[in-house]
């Protein structure tokens, strides 16, 4: 009869004793654990397209004619990443500076103004590039714990039925206590990926707002040599 006690065991045998808490717990486990997969599959899918999106725009800036055509060509584009929403705000903006209309915004000049503009496109692309980290953290932080209250919710419960049945030989309590261990497994099994993305991610971001604070150097170059060369000539 031993080996058919044993043949019993599992994960199978431990949900169909769990009670009411211990099938709260793997419901959160399972909601973190799809939530998880679900950010780690999409974002990566985003920044696979936001990346060659971003490296077809450039190629196509740097290489697409003159600066005096440079307000139309980017209008005639669609604006589908990060590096052409910088292009595109931080031209209108200088557009709107040198119209030299009497508006608070362009009070302080071209300089201010397009400094301004650019670090509040690259404040909401940081923003958006955030988007789902906190889960991932989270899911990272908790489920291990989650699931170490779920091992020791599920030794209790099994002590518990074992000492109402009289059985307490170690046969009897190994199977359950380790059983119960399986809530543990599952907490580690749903925070490492998600630790793991994490860690990718927050490095990813790192580096994609550190060639988008690049090229907004870039352009307030550009754009205000190309307003100081024009001023000059005017001048002259």
């Amino acid at each position: 009869m031993e080996p058919a006690v044993v043949e019993g065991l599992g994960f199978a045998h431990f949900l169909a004793q769990a009670d009411g808490v211990g099938r709260i717990v793997l419901g959160l486990l399972l909601l973190l654990s799809v939530a998880s997969w679900y950010l780690i599959v999409t974002k990566w899918l985003a920044n696979y397209l936001a990346q060659r999106q971003a490296s077809a725009f450039l190629a196509r800036f740097w290489q697409g004619g003159s600066r005096s055509g440079l307000g139309e060509r980017l209008r005639s584009e669609k604006v589908d990443n990060a590096f052409a929403r910088l292009a595109l705000n931080a031209v209108d903006a200088a557009e709107e500076a040198a119209a030299g209309d009497d508006k608070l915004a362009t009070a302080g000049g071209l300089a201010e103004y397009l400094t301004r503009t650019l670090n509040n496109t690259i404040d909401q692309e940081a923003a958006a590039a955030e988007h789902g980290l906190t889960v991932l953290a989270s899911a990272g932080s908790a489920a291990p714990y989650i699931g170490l209250f779920g091992t020791v919710w599920g030794i209790y419960h099994a002590l518990v039925q074992i000492g109402l049945s009289g059985q307490g030989t170690l046969d009897k309590v190994a199977g359950p206590v380790g059983e119960a261990l399986i809530m543990t497994a599952l907490g580690l099994a749903v925070a490492i990926p998600a630790v793991l993305a994490y860690n990718a991610f927050s490095r990813r971001n790192r580096l994609w707002l550190a060639r988008l604070e690049g090229f907004a150097h870039d352009l307030y170059v550009l754009l205000t040599v190309k307003n100081e060369t024009a001023g000059g000539a005017r001048g002259g």
